[in-house]
């Protein structure tokens, strides 16, 4: 698959297989981000102009963001507009504009994570073999799909947290939220629940690659489960019971997917493997061939000859000529027969 607009297919490229040097890296990465950042500039100010409007009969981010507040009875909460309609309140000059500010930016990094996604799969995909991009292409997607999965959960959770904190108390106290302190505690759950959705889709990855395998995590899941509640009880910026259990109960249950799918893609790697070599341990299914001893090479039992009085043997005199003894040197030296001796040659 041809990635358009790839640095490895410019003019500055070198060499024919499309390899790249450190510099033109650089000079991608810098591309990659100058594009990513683009296009959330573009969906931050499509967020500020949704902020106060409605886009395509959608309602405007202040009066979804406002709606959980908004949905609690009329007595939990202060009336600060003389016409009864629901307000937040705002204590500085420059407080609504760098809300909107902000909810702008955070809806214009969620509306564009499709490009700055791919952005980030197409810098590092050309480095990976044909079933890895397989791999993170699902990844990308699972991830997104998760992310939003997240979101939209503590959406609904963050009416029942609300709530639960605002009418505790409300025969001693009324609660008036300022805009800047409701809109974070909601874009803080629903980042948490988002990245936290996440979690099970790394142990997937963490199993996929072979570095956690089923069995592992069948002989943890108890403690895993537990540590899933903890991470819950402090992620959570309302410390409430609401949003605590479903983030606990829904990162239980996709740990829970993640097991099983561990489970099943083990089974398919047992099969594999099992196919390939067959029953054979180890030792058997190794095309290595097994050493040999070095008496099958060198047979000293073969010829019986003297052994020497000393470490080393002088050569004995002999009637032949000098040319026989270059001879019989030669044919000493040529051939390393089993058994031979090779003491007459130091």
């Amino acid at each position: 698959m041809r990635i358009p607009f790839d640095p490895r297919h410019s003019k500055r490229r070198t060499n024919p297989d499309g390899t790249m040097s450190l510099v033109d890296h650089l000079y991608e990465l810098r591309t990659r981000l100058l594009l990513s950042v683009l296009a959330i500039v573009v969906t931050t100010a499509v967020g500020f102009f949704w902020y106060s409007h409605e886009i395509f009969g959608i309602e405007s981010l202040g009066e979804l963001l406002r709606g959980p507040y908004c949905s609690l009875p009329e007595s939990s909460r202060a009336d600060l507009s003389h016409d009864g309609s629901c307000r937040l309140l705002a204590t500085g000059p420059f407080e609504q504009f760098m809300l909107r500010f902000k909810v702008a930016f955070t809806a214009g990094v969620v509306l564009a994570c499709p490009i700055w996604l791919y952005q980030l799969w197409a810098f590092i995909t050309p480095g990976l073999y044909a079933k890895e991009r397989r791999y993170a292409i699902g990844f990308v997607v699972s991830g997104a799909a998760l992310f939003m999965a997240g979101a939209v959960l503590a959406y609904v959770v963050v009416a029942k947290a609300l709530h639960f904190l605002l009418t505790i108390g409300d025969n001693v106290q009324i609660t008036a939220l300022g805009g800047a302190e409701y809109f974070g505690f909601i874009i803080n759950l629903l980042i948490i629940f988002g990245v936290s959705f996440e979690i099970p889709l790394l142990i997937v990855a963490l199993n996929f690659v072979g570095i956690l395998s089923y069995a592992k995590l069948k002989a943890w899941r108890r403690g895993l489960i537990f540590a899933l509640f903890v991470f819950a009880a402090i992620a959570t910026p309302g410390q409430d019971p609401f949003s605590m259990l479903a983030l606990a109960f829904a990162l239980t249950l996709l740990f829970e997917i993640a097991v099983q799918i561990a489970r099943v893609n083990d089974r398919r790697k047992a099969r594999r493997t099992e196919q390939e070599w067959g029953a054979l341990d180890d030792d058997e299914a190794s095309t290595i061939a097994a050493p040999s001893d070095l008496n099958e090479s060198f047979d000293v039992a073969a010829t019986a000859v003297p052994e020497p009085a000393g470490r080393f043997r002088r050569s004995r005199k002999s009637g032949k000529s000098g040319a026989a003894n270059k001879n019989d040197d030669a044919s000493t030296t040529g051939s390393n027969t089993p058994g031979q001796d090779f003491s007459d040659t130091l």
